[in-house]
């Protein structure tokens, strides 16, 4: 009799443990989302042009110019405008619906970038180059805090919330790999205006793409469907503000690294080697995200943030220091993957601090963060070398991560979820129920 009992509590164990199994979150579970893939596809393509953008905006004005200063300053414009612009029109997409906002804005990103390319191209006044930047950068499509959202509307409170984090953050630090390595070889082996107008194409074309996929967008106001939603900006919850200022010193890593880098090869006689570099770079920051992604995480991840942000803020201490192509590579790899654990734990913390009705705009913002990080680590890095070479350009990311951690470790705190069953209001004007990570 007891040889039986035990005989069904191991029986029942083992059943438990195997559906413990199953159940774990996984990328294998995420996938088999259903609709996931009508999204991600088109999702992918949309958002590749993107890693593109800034350094053919390098090389072709650096190329026309002669000045890595003139170069970083016309990219920082386009980085400036994509950040102020992006919040709104994430909050214009949760008012009005992602297809709305979307079809209109990859026509003019296109339209604009080709006209940045004619004007460098005939050797106009910076002034006229930087006037176009303006409306190249405003209509950068947010592809990536649609996929996002999306992703949120699929799967609501599931554990399976953070492997999309991780999931996303792979993807964009795919296109990290890919991106540069094609426009560094666009510029450099076809014509120095072939990156631009390659991105452009593609940004029309997969733009369109994703637009088409109407059934798997979030529907407006956040589903809510009861009650009026009042759309106040998710800028006013002070944890979005935290990610910001974290999100700029992660900026300030990737601007800094493109012009450094480029500068990099060239001094040593081998330009070819900059999409490489930055392409090994980007493949730290891929790995450590698919491995961040299958970890399933017991820390809180307000303490996940902080542990990783100090990793990246000493990593990037250590750019300045590399004067050969293996150490550049080497410190360049463990910087990626410093990287992607503090964007997968910013976005995850998103999903406790915002509500469903305002998050893509909260995307957004964090995304136009790094792009506004980059911006100014992009101009700042190519005045540095202009004038003093030698890697000085490698200072910003040291300079900007370690401003940001001490930002963070000062107001960590703000970052906590709300708890399980309590409502988010502050600063939203609606109340949502929140499950906090």
């Amino acid at each position: 009799m007891a040889s039986t009992v035990t005989s069904k509590t191991s029986k029942n164990s083992m059943t438990s443990k195997n559906s413990t199994a199953s159940a774990r979150p996984g990328y294998g579970r995420l996938l088999r989302t259903r609709g996931a893939w009508t999204f991600l596809l088109p999702g992918f393509a949309a958002r590749q042009p993107f890693a593109m953008l800034t350094i053919s905006i390098v090389l072709l004005v650096q190329h026309t110019t002669g000045s890595y200063g003139a170069a970083g300053a016309a990219a920082a414009v386009t980085g400036v405008s994509m950040a102020l612009f992006a919040p709104y029109s994430g909050r214009l997409a949760d008012r009005y619906g992602q297809r709305a906002v979307l079809i209109p804005g990859v026509l003019l990103h296109a339209l604009s970038g080709l006209t940045l390319t004619s004007l460098a191209l005939l050797d106009a006044p910076l002034w006229a180059v930087f006037a176009a930047a303006v409306p190249t950068g405003a209509s950068v499509p947010q592809v990536g805090p649609m996929v996002r959202a999306r992703w949120g509307v699929k799967l609501k409170d599931s554990p399976l919330m953070t492997t999309a984090a991780a999931f996303e953050s792979v993807t964009d630090e795919l296109t990290f790999v890919v991106g540069p390595l094609l426009a560094t070889a666009l510029c450099t082996a076809v014509d120095p205006a072939a990156g631009l107008v390659t991105e452009a194409s593609l940004t029309l074309i997969g733009g369109l793409l994703f637009a088409a996929q109407k059934s798997t967008q979030p529907s407006v106001g956040g589903g809510s469907g009861h009650a009026r939603v009042e759309h106040a900006s998710a800028l006013r919850i002070p944890g979005v503000r935290v990610l910001i200022v974290t999100f700029l010193g992660i900026g300030s890593v990737f601007g800094g690294m493109q012009v450094s880098l480029a500068a990099f090869t060239e001094s040593i006689g081998e330009p070819g080697l900059n999409g490489v570099l930055y392409g090994v770079f980007a493949a730290g920051n891929m790995l450590s995200g698919v491995v961040c992604g299958a970890i399933a995480w017991k820390a809180a991840p307000q303490r996940r943030l902080v542990v990783g942000y100090t990793a990246l803020a000493l990593a990037a201490s250590g750019l300045w220091a590399a004067h050969s192509v293996p150490v550049l590579a080497g410190l360049g790899l463990l910087v990626g993957m410093c990287i992607a654990p503090a964007l997968i734990t910013g976005y995850t913390l998103v999903e406790g601090l915002v509500p469903a009705g305002a998050r893509t705009e909260a995307f957004t913002w964090l995304t136009g963060a790094v792009a506004l990080g980059q911006a100014a680590a992009v101009t700042v890095a190519g005045q540095l070398e202009d004038r003093f070479r030698d890697g000085a350009g490698f200072l910003v990311p040291m300079g900007g991560t370690v401003l940001a951690l001490a930002t963070l470790l000062a107001l960590r705190s703000r970052l906590a979820g709300r708890a399980q069953g309590r409502t988010v209001a502050r600063g939203v004007g609606h109340r949502v129920p929140v499950a906090v990570d």
